[in-house]
Order: structure tokens, then sequence, then C-alpha cells
């Protein structure tokens, strides 16, 4: 189920300028992933525009702290073997 205003408008300009300023594949995927859910996309809408699976964008939206952008940054994962299904 969509989520419309996930972040508060803080945490949007923290995002939208990492998303502006970082060159990291990865923190850009997640920041995206919020921003994303933010505007009210469902996840299955946000992986296939991303082009990643259904289960990272799951990982990340729960697993992650939007008033952290370094949450975003360690690269935390709970799959097995250390690596999610892209």
């Amino acid at each position: 189920m969509p989520v419309l205003n996930l972040l508060n408008q803080y945490q949007k300009k923290r995002f939208q300028k990492a998303l502006r300023k970082n060159s990291s594949p990865d923190l850009r995927e997640r920041v995206l992933i919020f921003l994303l859910i933010d505007d009210g996309k469902t996840y299955a809408e946000i992986a296939d525009f991303l082009g990643c699976s259904h289960r990272t964008v799951l990982y990340w939206a729960t697993h992650d702290n939007p008033d952290s952008l370094e949450s975003l940054l360690n690269g935390r994962w709970a799959f097995s073997g250390g690596n999610a299904s892209r």
C-alpha cells in the first residue's frame, strides 16, 4: 500500500540533496526508494522503475531510519550470505 508523506520536509530536502551530490549507486538507489515511497509509489512500482527486486525495496523501506542518511551508507543487509537479490 502506498505511503504518502513518509518523510518530513527536512528529511525530504536532505534526501534530495544526497541524491544530487552523492555518486554511490547503492546510496542513490536507497535514497530513491524513500523518495518514491514518499511520493506514493508502491514497492512493485519502485522495483520496476529502479530495476531492482521487490525484496530490495521492501528491505530498505522497513529496515532503515529516514532520519539518518548514515544508515543508508553502511550497506546493512539482513539476508543470508550478506547479499540481497537484485
